[in-house]
């Protein structure tokens, strides 16, 4: 019996069914998606127009900061413009933004829907993809604003604009993948949302997000490449501002890791979910 069950699991966490499970279960994730945005904004006023509102304001904040008061400069051979470092750091603030906002929300996913974990039927997988889904859409409209804040200003807008998305690919999949695993581990140990708030602390600021990685010291710059954010926010300067192509060597290496820790992710998650009802 145990051999059954546990070649059952296994199929059931397999590669293939994460993704076939997320295309099965499709329209219940977009539905669930929607409310997640819609929700967040009701009884706003200004409702989804808010979405659009906050990184405008906050863009025009970091252009006027850092270029009026601080007269910042990016460093050199970067381009010395009076809203280059805004755009530059308001990148970066996006990036981690989208991956801080998984990370903060997975440990008590489970534990926010205790009336779910009940229902035999329900796909619980899909809670950590809702969440996932809801902040790539926060992402996208900081990418919106800040092109339209680059038409707006006359900037350069290079071709290599219409390769954020691939840019995009391997860091939905590995936040996808550390949002299963903490979902499920903070059923067990609650005290993990503890962890994750300076975790996402140290991710900001052992990032490139304030700074080049180039002004590090040369023998400290590979300590940064650990940080899994620093290939993303880069390559995303990259294709948005200074019309360079990333290495796609380097792309597909984090795309093949990025789909491990994705299938990690995923299969901790079934494998931890049969206690789900009994701990709560």
């Amino acid at each position: 019996m145990g051999i059954r069950l546990s070649e059952a699991q296994q199929e059931r966490a397999g590669p293939l069914k994460m993704v076939t499970g997320a295309w099965k279960h499709r329209q219940l994730l977009a539905l669930m998606v929607r409310r997640e945005i819609t929700g967040r904004y009701r009884g706003s006023v200004g409702g989804l127009a808010w979405s659009l509102l906050t990184p405008i304001m906050m863009l025009a904040v970091y252009t006027f900061v850092f270029s009026v008061i601080f007269n910042a400069r990016w460093g050199a051979g970067e381009p010395e413009s009076r809203t280059g470092f805004a755009m530059l750091l308001f990148v970066g603030l996006f990036i981690h933004g989208f991956f801080s906002e998984c990370l903060m929300r997975a440990p008590g996913l489970i534990l926010a829907n205790t009336n779910l974990v009940k229902k035999v039927v329900f796909p619980l997988e899909v809670l950590p993809l809702t969440v996932v889904g809801s902040a790539l859409f926060n992402c996208g409209i900081n990418a919106l604003v800040l092109l339209l804040a680059m038409l707006v200003l006359s900037m350069p807008m290079p071709l290599t604009i219409l390769l954020f998305p691939l840019i995009l690919l391997p860091l939905f999949l590995l936040t996808l993948g550390v949002t299963w695993f903490l979902a499920a581990v903070g059923v067990y140990l609650r005290d993990i949302s503890q962890l994750t708030g300076m975790l996402s602390t140290l991710l900001l600021f052992l990032a490139p997000v304030f700074y080049p990685q180039s002004a590090l010291p040369p023998r400290y710059q590979p300590w940064l490449n650990l940080n899994p954010l620093t290939f993303f926010i880069e390559s995303s300067r990259e294709v948005l501002l200074q019309g360079r192509i990333p290495s796609w060597q380097a792309w597909i290496s984090a795309t093949a890791i990025c789909m491990l820790i994705a299938w990690f992710g995923y299969w901790w998650f079934q494998r931890s979910r049969r206690g789900f009802a009994d701990v709560l």
